[in-house]
């Protein structure tokens, strides 16, 4: 049968997808475009499944605060590419994400997956054709809740306060993804951590010629330097280095509660590849 130009036009500006798949999609369901987007949507779990294993290490850092909740929240999500996140159709399914997020904040990951966010998805990963990875989220529910995001969306932060105070909390937010602590206190440490850190001191200071007691001074003095590198009561603050995070928030007679910082792709690790690979991989997508 002949297929109008019109109609594949309308079913384009109805999927976002090419004009050879509308196309195709009209053909298979004998105009009815109705029916092909139907089609078409079947289809996209079996290309979601295909794209699925691609590395997804792009993307954006998304927070946001419901004050009438009392819910701050922080999500990531990813894509391929930093076209792609830069792509309309991926921010508007990044925010309608976040509020989703926000409406449900009871709700973990993958119950939001499962209920809502998934089918979403998929129609994204088969109108854009790169991966996308609703990665992780983390709520604070507490009464003085802050957050930021910085410009390039790709680190971000949510706090929590024990007095309203918004310049307070918005200054401690920017400097947590600016410094990246890992934790409020140094008494919050992980123990692991500290043994892991303090035997790759020792195998640092292995060779020096000191005498024993002066190693063991050196090393203790790089342990208690980590600890307040990681521990953000003891950094210095972002906007003034002369004082320190905990100063800072005593001056304002206020604490910190809780916090979440998240860096975009952290902990995924992205395989390097040559000019030839690179080209082959953009070709089988």
């Amino acid at each position: 049968m002949t297929i109008k130009a019109s109609e594949v036009k309308l079913l384009r500006e109805k999927t976002g997808l090419g004009m050879m798949e509308c196309k195709k999609a009209l053909m298979e369901s004998d105009g009815d475009i109705e029916a092909a987007i139907v089609n078409l949507r079947k289809n996209s779990a079996l290309k979601a499944e295909k794209k699925s294993s691609r590395l997804a290490a792009e993307g954006k850092i998304l927070s946001g605060i419901d004050l009438s909740e009392r819910i701050a929240i922080i999500l990531e999500i990813n894509c391929e590419t930093d076209f792609v996140a830069k792509d309309q159709s991926f921010i508007d399914f990044c925010n309608e994400s976040l509020n989703y997020c926000i409406k449900n904040s009871e709700l973990s990951l993958e119950k939001l997956l499962e209920e809502s966010l998934e089918e979403k998805r998929q129609e994204l990963i088969q109108k854009i054709g790169e991966n996308i990875v609703v990665r992780r989220k983390e709520v604070i529910k507490s009464d003085f809740i802050y957050s930021y995001v910085h410009g390039n969306n790709k680190i971000g932060s949510i706090v929590s306060l024990t007095k309203a105070n918004d310049t307070l909390g918005e200054d401690i937010a920017m400097h947590i993804a600016a410094s990246a602590p890992l934790v409020i206190s140094s008494e919050d440490l992980d123990k692991d951590l500290l043994k892991r850190e303090k035997e790759i001191i020792d195998a640092q200071v292995s060779d020096s010629d000191k005498p024993e007691e002066i190693i063991e001074k050196m090393v203790n003095g790089r342990l208690e330097k980590f600890k307040s590198e990681v521990s953000l009561l003891s950094q210095p603050f972002v906007k003034d280095p002369s004082k320190k995070v905990d100063d800072l928030v005593k001056e304002n007679d206020n604490a910190i509660l809780k916090f979440f910082r998240y860096e975009l792709g952290e902990g995924i690790e992205v395989e390097k590849m040559d000019f030839a690979e690179e080209v082959k991989s953009q070709l089988e997508k």
